[in-house]
């Protein structure tokens, strides 16, 4: 199969990677749990990775890193342990539905109020139409770091920049991380969520939230943490006031080694991403039966449509006839698609892998013509 849906899960794993998986699932403990010599290992190999973590994205050091099952987790960390009854949000149009999903049960349960910074008239997002937004009451305001839909990187510093400084900037980094330049210092983020299954290479139950010193989310599940079990209450300090149960120590040592992998070819990977998507924008427009919604972009996202077929039709015939798996749909993203003018049928997704090569632009090329 040629596997072009990368953007949902990041199709090739680094042989360091899988290494790391193999041998962390040989070990049997638990890191940070008990005052065994195996034990206290793990966890220093888990304190590494938060290490790696702040480091890789100049985040605010190993405390202030929160291991997450999933993205989707660690944005309901930041946006559920921040907003509180009275408070308003600010997203974005482009936004998935684990930022969506948070604020409209925060708007139905406590009364939070929020509103949508729709794209312009080109489809682009606007750091001033964001500002314009906030209120007095405004607490938090959620951006992405790429469309899961388009590709599309809003500017994090313009937008910071246009912000109050009291209002916490919330980023979801499933698309960019990996992908694209993300510096937390310099763009001015309170909190970074972080999918390690896209384009940070590791595998699936690997996620993050780093979060500044301005930020003090609390917490939303509870359980034990390995520290102060006398105490009823959660503890009062991070990484732990945030981290119940078990860490998935080999979802953390794939982690470690995708985000080396990262560090290492970030930037060739993202000039890949943007020749393969530049070739297959170029490629598609000389087919009149299709339209591109997707400019060449860094992230590897391709999305266009079929101007009779729907999405979903032109994804099961790419997956049954041409063995090429991309995404039809909506991509859990459905006020991107309102704002595109996509919507209910949405688009054909396809995303490449930054380890991918023309061969597979000219495969989903030929398949489409076809079609």
């Amino acid at each position: 199969m040629i596997y072009l849906d990368n953007a949902a899960t990041g199709g090739f794993k680094p042989a360091s990677v899988q290494n790391a998986v193999l041998s962390a699932m040989r070990v049997s403990a638990n890191p940070g749990r008990s005052g065994h010599r195996l034990s206290l290992a793990l966890a220093e190999h888990v304190l590494a990775c938060r290490n790696l973590l702040s480091e890789t994205f100049e985040g605010y050091g190993y405390e202030r890193v929160v291991f997450t099952r999933t993205c989707t987790e660690a944005l309901n960390y930041a946006i559920l342990g921040t907003l509180k009854p009275g408070d308003h949000a600010v997203c974005t149009a482009l936004e998935h539905n684990s930022v969506l999903r948070p604020l409209e049960h925060l708007k139905r349960t406590q009364g939070v109020e929020y509103d949508v910074a729709p794209l312009d008239k080109d489809g682009i997002l606007r750091p001033e139409t964001i500002a314009g937004l906030v209120k007095e009451n405004t607490r938090i305001c959620c951006v992405t770091s790429a469309s899961n839909v388009t590709g599309q990187t809003p500017d994090l510093i313009a937008i910071r920049k246009a912000l109050p400084a009291r209002v916490f900037l919330i980023v979801d980094g499933a698309q960019g991380a990996g992908h694209i330049s993300i510096s937390m210092k310099q763009a001015g983020i309170d909190a970074l969520a972080l999918a390690g299954h896209k384009g940070l290479h590791a595998i699936q139950g690997a996620a993050a939230l780093l979060f500044s010193e301005r930020l003090n989310p609390d917490p939303v599940l509870f359980g034990g943490t390995g520290s102060e079990s006398f105490n009823l209450d959660m503890p009062d300090f991070y990484p732990d006031r945030l981290e119940s149960g078990t860490l998935s120590y080999p979802a953390i040592c794939s982690l470690f080694e995708g985000l080396l992998t990262v560090r290492a070819q970030r930037r060739e990977g993202e000039q890949n991403l943007l020749r393969l998507t530049s070739a297959f924008a170029s490629a598609l427009a000389a087919m009149p039966k299709y339209t591109a919604y997707s400019a060449p972009n860094g992230c590897g996202i391709a999305a266009f449509k079929h101007n009779v077929l729907p999405s979903e039709e032109v994804a099961g015939i790419l997956s049954d006839r041409f063995d090429i798996a991309v995404r039809g749909g909506l991509h859990c993203a459905p006020l991107a698609h309102k704002a595109l003018g996509t919507f209910p049928d949405g688009l054909v997704r396809a995303s490449f892998s930054p380890f991918q090569s023309i061969r597979e632009v000219n495969a989903l090329v030929g398949a489409l013509k076809k079609i």
